[in-house]
């Protein structure tokens, strides 16, 4: 017998700009719809400080973000909305350091499963860029489904 209590009814879908946010998006809902689950789509706006360097030095270059990157944001994920097919689907552009707005959020909404995607980069790239999903897989209790969404260091160019 199945205990009604542990059922999956909110499921987190993080998106980034990247281009495996449809398989993303698609993986995440097709898991949502088996389990009869609520859907928040969330993208987080890094406000990380970026660094340029050149032969001779190196700035520290701020990023400004202004509401056009939000009102574009907005208009992605509601695209991606629009292609599920599902006006049901709760939308949220967060600011802040992703891997702890994606927790934060995910504690806050009180969703059973985050669903991340992981791309799969050549070491030095992930030296450079790093792991979001890395950083919530240590950090989380709740249930991840992660989508693997490998693609060469390359295809960034």
């Amino acid at each position: 017998m199945i205990n009604k209590t542990n059922q999956t009814k909110k499921i987190l879908i993080s998106l980034d700009y990247d281009k495996s946010s449809k398989k993303i998006a698609e993986q995440g809902f097709a898991l949502a719809l088996a389990m009869n689950a609520e859907i928040v789509l969330l993208h987080v706006i890094s406000e990380e400080t970026v660094y340029y360097s050149d032969y001779s030095y190196r700035h520290e270059l701020e990023i400004d973000f202004t509401e056009n990157i939000e009102e574009l944001t907005r208009k992605f994920l509601e695209q991606t909305k629009t292609r599920l097919e599902n006006n049901s689907i709760q939308t949220l552009v967060l600011k802040g350091d992703i891997a702890k707005t994606i927790l934060e959020t995910a504690k806050e909404k009180h969703v059973d499963i985050i669903v991340l995607g992981s791309h799969s980069r050549k070491w030095m790239a992930k030296i450079i860029m790093g792991s979001r999903a890395e950083e919530v897989i240590k950090k989380t209790s709740i249930p991840l489904f992660i989508v693997p969404t490998a693609y060469q260091f390359e295809d960034l160019e």
